[in-house]
């Protein structure tokens, strides 16, 4: 079976790798200039280096328009802002993992089953499903009518931090790291410079993600975040959260082609 993730970013990432290992051959599209933090552990890192490992599983940039080949060993990423993939893919499962927060960005009509990370869309018209994506109770709960709760607007706690992890732009220009993902960074430390401004942590952890240089940051994009708690393996695994969500959308698959064994 084919499936087609929008977006390959953390999330959308640790979906990939799952169902990579349950047997699909699985297509991502990303942009140009992928904004993922977290890019240990994502696919979309692909787009920079030709190609990336996460957790054993291997990401290849597609180049010059191609379709992915079937039987691949690999996670194929394609560089297609608008998914024009889509059409010429015809794939069974379509996956947006962009996270958009918004409805329309994706229709049922695309594909056999249209599955949605998160807030924004509505079930019966932008997915047949949606996963919870908010933690707490119902993190990975298969929402088959309405929506997912609403954005927060506020980061996870990761050992009691929420919003005091997370660095931001502030100002536009080039990003260019200081620090690399995984060095132990004390509190007021500058991590990374975005044009001439400096980026300082605001506590002391293990640099968990920060984006990659040559992004072109606008005012308030989310920069780097710090782990408190200082496990550098923890920077280069896929975290509970994320290996929740890609359960919850390898269980809607098999419940809904009926692959599950009797």
């Amino acid at each position: 079976m084919k499936v087609l993730i929008l977006g390959a970013g953390e999330m959308a990432s640790s979906v990939a790798h799952r169902l990579f290992r349950s047997g699909f051959e699985v297509t991502m599209t990303e942009v140009s200039q992928p904004l993922a933090v977290r890019r240990a552990i994502s696919f979309c890192s692909a787009v920079w280096d030709g190609e990336n490992v996460v957790e054993g599983v291997r990401g290849c940039l597609l180049a010059g328009g191609r379709l992915p080949a079937a039987g691949r060993d690999h996670v194929s990423v394609v560089i297609d802002s608008e998914a024009a993939i889509l059409n010429e893919l015809k794939p069974d499962v379509l996956i947006d993992a962009r996270l958009l927060k918004c409805p329309g960005a994706t229709s049922v009509k695309q594909a056999p089953l249209v599955i949605s990370l998160g807030p924004g869309a509505v079930c019966g018209v932008d997915a047949h499903l949606i996963v919870e994506t908010n933690r707490g109770h119902d993190l990975g709960r298969l929402i088959e009518t309405g929506s997912a709760a609403a954005d927060t607007g506020v980061p996870g706690s990761i050992g009691g931090v929420t919003a005091g992890r997370v660095m931001r732009a502030p100002c536009a220009g080039v990003v260019r790291g200081v620090r690399k993902i995984g060095d132990v960074v004390t509190a007021g430390e500058v991590v990374a410079m975005v044009g001439e401004e400096p980026v300082k942590a605001s506590i002391a952890g293990v640099l968990r993600g920060i984006l990659h240089d040559g992004v072109l940051a606008t005012p308030g994009l989310k920069l780097a975040d710090v782990d408190p708690r200082g496990e550098v393996r923890a920077c280069f695994t896929i975290t509970d959260k994320s290996r929740t969500i890609s359960g919850a959308v390898l269980e809607a698959i098999l419940h809904r082609f009926k692959l599950i064994a009797k």
